[in-house]
C-alpha cells in the first residue's frame, strides 16, 4: 500500500511539472501573439489545461510573466554587459540599443514587459535597473569621448526608447520586421553633436496610415488572474 501511495504522488509530480510546462509554453506563444493583456482563459485552453490549474500554478498574472520571460529578459542584462565593454560608446550604444529592438520587434509579449511598468516582477524589476545603468554608463562615456551631446540625459534618453519601443509592433505590422531600423537611428541621430544619414527608405503615406492605425487605442490594465 505505501509504495503504490508512492508511486501515485510520483505521477502527481510528474503531471503537475508537465501542466506547468504546457501553460508556460501556450503563455509565451499567446502572449508573443497578443500582448500581455492577453485573456488567460485563453492560455488555459491553448495549453489543455482547466482555469484552476493555471491559478494553482500561477496565482497571479505577474507570476506567470515572470516564468515566461525571465531567460528573455536575461538575454537583455547580458547585451547590456557585452555593450559596456564595447571599444567606444557610441559602438556599445548602438549595438546595444539595436539588439534590444530586435526583441522588442520580434515578440510583442516581451515589448509589453519592456515599454511599460509591471508591479510584482522580481526579474523585471532586475532588467530595467541593468538597463538605466547600461545607458547611464554609455552616456557619461560618450559625453567624455566626444560623441554624445552635453545636454542629454538619461531620463530623455529612456523616454524617448519607450515610446518608440511601444510603437514598433504596430510599425512591423504594417510594414516589414525590420522598418524600425530608421526611426531608431533617427533617435541615435538626435543624441549625437552631428547628424549622420538615415537607413533605408521613408513610410509611405499608406504604412503610416496603417502603423497608426494597428498601434490602436490604450489597453485597459491588467488584471490579477482571480479577477479574470
Amino acid at each position: 500500500m505505501t509504495v503504490g501511495a508512492g508511486r501515485g504522488t510520483g505521477a502527481q509530480r510528474r503531471d503537475a511539472r508537465r501542466n506547468r510546462e504546457l501553460l508556460v509554453d501556450a503563455a509565451h506563444e499567446v502572449f508573443t501573439e497578443q500582448g500581455l493583456q492577453a485573456p488567460l482563459d485563453v492560455i488555459a485552453r491553448r495549453a489543455g489545461v482547466g482555469n484552476a490549474t493555471l491559478y494553482r500554478h500561477f496565482p497571479t498574472r505577474a507570476a506567470l510573466v515572470d516564468a515566461v520571460f525571465r531567460d528573455q529578459l536575461g538575454e537583455t542584462v547580458a547585451a547590456g554587459e557585452l555593450a559596456r565593454t564595447a571599444p567606444d560608446a557610441w559602438t556599445g550604444l548602438d549595438t546595444y540599443l539595436r539588439a534590444v529592438f530586435r526583441t522588442l520587434a520580434a515578440d510583442r509579449g516581451t515589448n509589453d514587459l519592456m515599454t511599460t511598468r509591471i508591479q510584482g516582477i522580481a526579474a523585471l524589476d532586475d532588467v530595467h535597473a541593468h538597463n538605466r545603468e547600461t545607458l547611464e554608463l554609455l552616456l557619461a562615456r560618450g559625453r567624455e569621448e566626444g560623441a554624445i551631446r552635453a545636454d542629454v540625459t538619461t531620463e530623455d534618453v529612456l523616454f524617448a526608447l519607450a515610446a518608440l519601443g511601444r510603437a514598433v509592433p504596430a510599425l512591423t505590422a504594417a510594414t516589414a520586421p525590420d522598418t524600425w531600423r530608421r526611426p531608431l537611428a533617427l533617435l541615435l541621430d538626435g543624441l549625437r553633436p552631428a547628424p549622420t544619414s538615415l537607413p533605408g527608405p521613408t513610410l509611405t503615406a499608406t504604412q503610416l496610415a496603417d502603423a497608426l492605425r494597428e498601434l490602436g487605442p490604450h489597453r485597459a490594465p491588467a488584471r490579477e488572474v482571480g479577477g479574470e
